[in-house]
Order: structure tokens, then C-alpha cells, then sequence
């Protein structure tokens, strides 16, 4: 830039710029109308030059913006890892708090009824009596001697089939019963609930509901043949149930083992004593305790190294130490002490699982690939869950498929987003397919759980191919272009010996058949509507470049032309029969593209019709026009239909199917051109 456009540009950045006197100075130090042009101009191409310039800066800052927002939305998926790392951890410190709680209060509660039998049991009585005034209809329920209240709360109750709101509810879970009791609408004095059902601790199980938003907090209660689904406040609350009632169903089971046995009369021969000193019982259980040997220091410290393992999130560890664990006790008898360090197994394992299953929730993030479940797959694997590690491995699979469609942005060609769709697919389903036969190579089992898979996969990719291909109403060629992109993609998966090309046209089946319906319905109403203004004229080109193009349209069809032109720019054939001839090549080529073998009839027949439109209307010329002339030129197409277009069309669609087209030979055998008499028409039959 000049020196004079510099002192310009920093006038007019200045901030006391006024730009009326700026105006009003240049009027009266211009020499005239020269001057004020040439300021102008120079103005001009500053703010061209200013132009310029913000546009680059626009372009380089958007550039930054993009590099910005991919390290931002990189940060975004780490913290999320980091915060469910985090509230995972709590989560366990929480569950270890409360369990050393409720160690603590199950130990005050033991001695409280220890030192107060008699003043414990009639303060649980009368805290159940006071609730169960509440409830209309439940008087009888405190006739059972030695019934207590162990746990109460609200409840909303769900409808099982279409898991909307039925009504409130409040349970109330005694020592050896459920009582569920429903809200009433209008209260009388104290009392706030209606009797609804009691059940037996033994006639029902208990089942978690996972959560599925807003679905969630759930819990159902199984009762043969018959299931009911109640929802809580919080998982808190659903958690302490879920514990509470499946602790309380294992004392009520304990409470009547112990019954029967003390019922059981003693047999008279058990209790004799033998007198041969040389009698030894085999199973002496003082033996057998003796024959177990858990004073090892690493199996004392067991319980607590794995709940090191668990929130170290040292999966392989955890899983290492109950292998050694059961490879030790293998062979070994099942004395009591051994349960009880089975049971703080047990529950240990129980949070492991939870934990992995957590790690293949589709909640996580879905950006590693397939590879990145392959961790938690495999400790699932060596736990005995592999049914669930590749139920969560295809949900997974799954939800991350369904992103990256849904993320994949609809611009530009319609081919090229079907390009992207399905590099983006079929990329995806190869990669879940090689790594799932990595990670369960030893369970074939689940190899049917896959391809149930893949056949749910290739459903959703093929509802958004339609989307975009056939509900956006495009025209055949294009359509006939994206499912040959689609078809070579598949066969991407016969390099796996999964073959899903079947189930691809099967499900695209019914949108093609409408696209060839549609189309031919397209070209036989063109068809007519040049019929109509049909003159029998030869055909001007009316340039040579014209000529040559149309040439070279014919022979890519198939159909010789030559003789049909002349050296001029004429060609003996109507316009009309002309643009049947490259209409009907095109939509020969296309739908063959298209070409399934559940369509071969909706092709054929919409083939048949259309050339039917074509041979009506040259049969009908024939009979009705007078001119000698234009009768010699009508027999010229119709020689031209018979003998040369319809032969192609025949042997172009049998090399395509690979199938004879015997509807269309006998459609040309039936409209051979056959005179009448030598001097007058000549008619199609």
C-alpha cells in the first residue's frame, strides 16, 4: 500500500475521525471534480483492501475455531471419563460406609435384643400397629404372632405392557410378608391408604429394572403368572430396597430351615452310640474343617485386595485373585468356614460385574472403537458372563453405530452422502465383526447373538439410505447409483464369511419396486403426451455436433443407428420414437442396477408396458393416416421399434438377469410389421 493510502487508512481509524468535516475539508481543498474522484477511488480500494483482509482473518479464525472445538470436545469427552471415574469411586466409598453402618447397627439391634428381648420385640409391634392404622382393611394383619415391620416407603406403580402411571402406592415389608396398599383420593382421619395385596416372602422374586430414561428407579416383583413394576423416589431409595427385601427373603428362608430341622423327630437308631472303638465316622465335620486350610495370609487379606482391585480399577488383578482363589479351594470340601469366605467372594464379584457392565454401557464414551470394550469383555469372559459380555458388547456396538449415522451430516450430492454412509457403516461392522470373533473366539455360542446383530444393524442403516435416498423422491439414475454403492460395500463382509447382501435387498426391496412403479408411470405418461403432439416429421438436428452426440448415445445403448442418418443433419425416425428409444434404454439400464430377484416380474412387466405404449400408438398411425408419404415414414419407426430396439432391449435384460425375457419375445413376435396390400397401409398386429 502507498505512503498516501497509509496516512488515509490511520485518518479513518482514528478515533476522533468526524467524517462531515473530514467531507467538508476535502470539498474546499479540492481543485475540482478530478480531485474528488481520484479521493474516491482511493477510498474505494481501501475498503476493498479492508475487505480482503477481514475475509482472511475470517478464514484463519474459523480454521482456529474448528481446531478449538475438536481439542475442546477431545476435553470434554476425558472429563466425562474423569467425572464417571469419580463418581464411581464414590459411589464404592459409599457402599463401604454403608455397609460398615449397617455391620454396626445389625450389631446394636443384636444386642439391644439380647439385653431387651421382650421391650424390643413389643416396640417393633407397636411401631407396625401404629402404620397399619393408616391402612383401611388391615386389621387382621397383626394376628400373626411374632409380625414386625422391617422396611416401609412409597411407591408409583407402572403399567407392565405400556409402563405408563397406574397409581400411588405405599408397601410396607414385614419379617415374613409384603404389603402393598394404594393411596385413597379422599381421606378419612388417620387414614391415608387402602388395602391392596399381601404376599408370602416365599411367593414372589425380585427383580431390578434397568434404568432407561425417564424410565428409571425401578423395581419389578415377580409373582406367578402375574408382574407388577414399581418406581421410587431415587436410586438410593430403589437400592436400599432392592438389599432390604432380598436380605429379609434369605432370613425368612433361614428362620424356616431351622423350624423344619427342629421339627424332624430323632431317629432312635441315630442316637445310639457305638461301642467298637475301632468305628470311625468318615464324615466327622471337625475333619473336615481341619482338612481346609484359610490361614493363608493372602487368602485373610483376600476381600480386602479386591476391593483394592475394584477401585484401582485393576480388573485383570481382581479376576487373577479369584481364579487363584478357586483353583485353590477347587478340591477342597465345602466346610462352613469356607461358605462364609465364599459369600465375601461372592459379593465382591457382584461389584466387579457391575463395574464392567458399566464399562460397556453405551453411556461411555464410544470413541475408542471396538477395541476399547475388549478389556472389559474379556474379565466378563473369564468371570463366566460371556451371554452378558456380548449382550453389552453389541449394545455398544450398537449405540456407536447409531452415533456416527446420526452425526454424519446430510449436504452436498445425494451420492456423496450415501458414500459417506456407507464407508461409515460397513467400516464399523467389520471392525465390530473381527473384533468380536477375537474376543469370543472360545464361545461359538454367540456367534448366532451376532448376526441376530448385523441383521438389526444393516435395519437401521438401511432406514436412513431410504431417507435420503427414496423419500426425498430422487430420480432413478441416482437411486440406481447409491444401491450399487451399497451393494459393492457389502460385500466388504464375505472377507469375514459374513454374507448380509440377502438382507440388504430384502429390506430394500420395497422401496425400489416403488421407485421402478413411479418411474414407469413417468415415462408412459411422457410417452403419451408426446404421442399426442406427434406430426410425423423427420428429425432436424440442425447441427453436426448434434448429430454425433446423439450417434454416441445410441451406440452406448447398443442400437445401430447409422442407417437411420444421412450426411446432413436429418434423421429418418420421428422425434417422439427417438425419445421413447433413449428413455427406454435408460430405464432398462437403470433398473438392472437396481435388479433383485424378487423384482425380475416388476421389471419385466414394467418393460412390457411401457414398449406396449409405444407399439400402440405406431399400430394406430398405421391404420388411421391417409397420406401415403407420412404411412412410408410410420412403417420406417415401426420397422425401426421392431427390428432393432426391441431385439436389444430383449438380449440387454437376459445378459443383465441372467434369466430368459419370455414376456418380451412374444411381445415382439405378437407386433411384427406385416402388410396388408402392396399398394396401402402397412398395420402391426
Amino acid at each position: 500500500m502507498s505512503e498516501t493510502g497509509n496516512r488515509l487508512r490511520k485518518l479513518l481509524e482514528s478515533p476522533n475521525f468526524d467524517p462531515q468535516n473530514y467531507v467538508k475539508q476535502l470539498s474546499q481543498q479540492s481543485d475540482g471534480d478530478r480531485d474528488l474522484q481520484e479521493h474516491r477511488q482511493k477510498i474505494q480500494t481501501l475498503a476493498d483492501e479492508t475487505a480482503q483482509n477481514l475475509k482472511k482473518n475470517v478464514y484463519k479464525n474459523y480454521r482456529q475455531f474448528i481446531e478449538t472445538a475438536k481439542e475442546i470436545s477431545f476435553l470434554e469427552s476425558e472429563m466425562y471419563q474423569l467425572s464417571h471415574i469419580l463418581t464411581e469411586q464414590k459411589s464404592i466409598m459409599e457402599s463401604i460406609t454403608q455397609a460398615l453402618l449397617s455391620t454396626d447397627k445389625d450389631e446394636t439391634s443384636k444386642e439391644m435384643q439380647a439385653a431387651f428381648p421382650k421391650e424390643t420385640e413389643d416396640l417393633k409391634q407397636r411401631t407396625l400397629t401404629s402404620l397399619l392404622e393408616k391402612v383401611e382393611g388391615a386389621k387382621n394383619i397383626m394376628d400373626t404372632p411374632g409380625r414386625h415391620l422391617v422396611y416401609n416407603g412409597d411407591l408409583v406403580e407402572f403399567d407392565v405392557d405400556n409402563m405408563s402411571p397406574i397409581q400411588k402406592a405405599h408397601a410396607f415389608l414385614m419379617n415374613d410378608c409384603l404389603l402393598i396398599a394404594t393411596w385413597l383420593p379422599n381421606r378419612r382421619g388417620t387414614v391415608k391408604y387402602k388395602y391392596n395385596a399381601l404376599y408370602d416372602l416365599e411367593s414372589f422374586a425380585v427383580v431390578n429394572v434397568k434404568d432407561n430414561p425417564p424410565m428409571k428407579d425401578m423395581f419389578k416383583i415377580l409373582m406367578f403368572p402375574d408382574s407388577r413394576i414399581f418406581q421410587v423416589e431415587n436410586s438410593k431409595v430403589k437400592k436400599e430396597w432392592l438389599e432390604i427385601l432380598d436380605e429379609t427373603k434369605k432370613k425368612k428362608a433361614s428362620q424356616d430351615k431351622h423350624k423344619k430341622e427342629e421339627e424332624v423327630p430323632t431317629s432312635p437308631v441315630r442316637a445310639e452310640v457305638s461301642n467298637n472303638p475301632f468305628d470311625v465316622d468318615d464324615d466327622e465335620p471337625a475333619d473336615a474343617e481341619e482338612c481346609v486350610d484359610l490361614s493363608l495370609e493372602w487368602i485373610q487379606e483376600l476381600p480386602e485386595d479386591l476391593d483394592v482391585c475394584i477401585a484401582q480399577r485393576d480388573f485383570e488383578g481382581a479376576v487373577d485373585l479369584l481364579d487363584k482363589l478357586n483353583e485353590y479351594l477347587k478340591d477342597q470340601p465345602a466346610t462352613q468356614t469356607v461358605k462364609e469366605l465364599k459369600a465375601k467372594v461372592d459379593e465382591r464379584v457382584r461389584q466387579l460385574t457391575e463395574v464392567l457392565v458399566f464399562e460397556l454401557s453405551p453411556d461411555r464414551s464410544l470413541r475408542g472403537g471396538p477395541k476399547a470394550t475388549r478389556r472389559a469383555v474379556s474379565q466378563l469372559i473369564r468371570l463366566g458372563q460371556s451371554t452378558k459380555a456380548c449382550e453389552l458388547f453389541l449394545k455398544n456396538r450398537a449405540a456407536a453405530v447409531q452415533t456416527a449415522i446420526r452425526q454424519l451430516r446430510i449436504e452436498g450430492a445425494t451420492l456423496l452422502y450415501i458414500h459417506k454412509l456407507c464407508n461409515i457403516f460397513f467400516t464399523s461392522l467389520l471392525e465390530t465383526a473381527k473384533e468380536f470373533e477375537t474376543d469370543f473366539a472360545g464361545n461359538t455360542g454367540c456367534y448366532s447373538a451376532f448376526v441376530v446383530w448385523s441383521r438389526s444393524a444393516m435395519t437401521m442403516f438401511v432406514d436412513a439410505f431410504s431417507k435420503q435416498v427414496f423419500d426425498s423422491k430422487e430420480s432413478l439414475s441416482t437411486a440406481a447409483e447409491c444401491v450399487k454403492v451399497a451393494k459393492e460395500h457389502c460385500q466388504q463382509l464375505t472377507e469375514i464369511g459374513l454374507d448380509q447382501t440377502f438382507t440388504l435387498q430384502s429390506l430394500l426391496v420395497k422401496d425400489v419396486k416403488a421407485a421402478l412403479l413411479s418411474y414407469k408411470d413417468i415415462i408412459i405418461e411422457a410417452t403419451k403426451h408426446r404421442n399426442s403432439e406427434e406430426m410425423w416429421r423427420r428429425m432436424n438436428l440442425m447441427t453436426p455436433e448434434a448429430l454425433t452426440k446423439l450417434k454416441d448415445e445410441m451406440r452406448s445403448c447398443g442400437i445401430s443407428f447409422q442407417q437411420y442418418t444421412g450426411d446432413d443433419c436429418w434423421v429418418n425416425l420421428s422425434y417422439t420414437i427417438v425419445a421413447f428409444t433413449k428413455q427406454m434404454m435408460s430405464f432398462l439400464e437403470e433398473g438392472l442396477k437396481l435388479y433383485f430377484p424378487e423384482l425380475h416380474m416388476v421389471l419385466l412387466e414394467s418393460l412390457r408396458e411401457i414398449i406396449l405404449v409405444a407399439v400402440q400408438h405406431v399400430d394406430y398411425s398405421l391404420r388411421c393416416e391417409q397420406d401415403p408419404e407420412k404411412k412410408a415414414f410410420v412403417l420406417q419407426n415401426a420397422t425401426f421399434l421392431h427390428d432393432t430396439v426391441l431385439p436389444v432391449v430383449e438380449r440387454r435384460f437376459e445378459e443383465g438377469v441372467g434369466k430368459p425375457a419370455k414376456q418380451l419375445r412374444d411381445l415382439r413376435k405378437s407386433t411384427r410389421p406385416v402388410r396388408i396390400n402392396p399398394e396401402s397401409t402397412t398395420s402391426l398386429v
